[in-house]
């Protein structure tokens, strides 16, 4: 790297569900504050982290790893860990939105910025953030979905500052 240029990281983020939603954010946000310059690549899934709603939510029976503890309720039951069998997670109606719920909440309460205000901290920080056109097209987007101060393109937009950064990441 020479010595007169910044460090670059460049992200992809090909995953749209809340929890998979705060790494490419949290990633670019904190790099832009190293004085990094960053380029974000949303593609697929991770796409809709761009649309002006963000609709993502909780998937525990995807991510069988997710601790379930009960973040509130009555006082003394607030650590208990309630195991929940996958084939519950994924089969009762609503569990998906119960789920995202009790993260939001429990976020909220240990003061975690919300998807939305980490994707503007990341504009406001100069991170480039691209949406990926070929998806775009495969789901019918088009680019009135999408919040102002993002870029539109490629793979190749994306592979050009790619092939010049210090860290590259798929998240």
């Amino acid at each position: 790297m020479s010595e007169d240029r910044q460090k670059r990281m460049a992200l992809i983020a090909a995953q749209g569900t809340l929890d998979w939603a705060y790494p490419p954010f949290i990633l670019a946000s904190t790099a832009a504050a190293l004085d990094m310059e960053v380029t974000v690549f949303f593609t697929f899934y991770g796409l809709t982290l761009l649309k002006k709603d963000i609709s993502a939510q909780v998937s525990p029976h995807t991510n069988p790893a997710m601790p379930m503890k009960m973040p509130f309720g009555p006082q003394g039951f607030q650590n208990i860990s309630w195991p929940i069998p996958n084939i519950i997670s994924g089969n009762v109606p609503g569990f998906d939105s119960f789920a995202t719920h009790l993260m939001k909440k429990t976020f909220a309460k240990k003061g975690v910025a919300t998807i939305t205000e980490l994707r503007d901290l990341c504009i406001d920080s100069g991170v480039r953030l691209i949406a990926c056109q070929m998806t775009m097209d495969v789901f019918g987007f088009t680019k009135d979905d999408f919040i102002d101060g993002i870029d539109f393109g490629g793979a190749a937009t994306f592979l050009e500052f790619a092939a010049e950064s210090d860290i590259n990441l798929f998240v």
